[in-house]
């Protein structure tokens, strides 16, 4: 599976078990919320801090986001 693809997958997850909008992650990144939807959706790249922000919002380790491993 796409990478882009499963991070999407998992920070939808991750954001509907903490009960957020995705105007507020577009928010915390400060990036317009249908830019946050085209991440969801694995349909664009983030940056590296970008990356880092989200996995230290959801406290969770960038390899947790990549898809490299399952566990948080």
């Amino acid at each position: 599976m796409d990478i882009l693809k499963v991070m999407g997958q998992r920070l939808k997850e991750l954001r509907n078990e903490k009960r957020r909008y995705q105007r507020e992650l577009g928010e915390l990144l400060d990036i317009t919320t249908r830019h946050y939807q085209k991440i969801e959706r694995g349909e664009v790249n983030i940056s590296v801090l970008a990356l880092c922000s989200l996995a230290d919002y959801f406290e969770v380790s960038v390899d947790y986001l990549l898809g490299r491993t399952d566990e948080r």
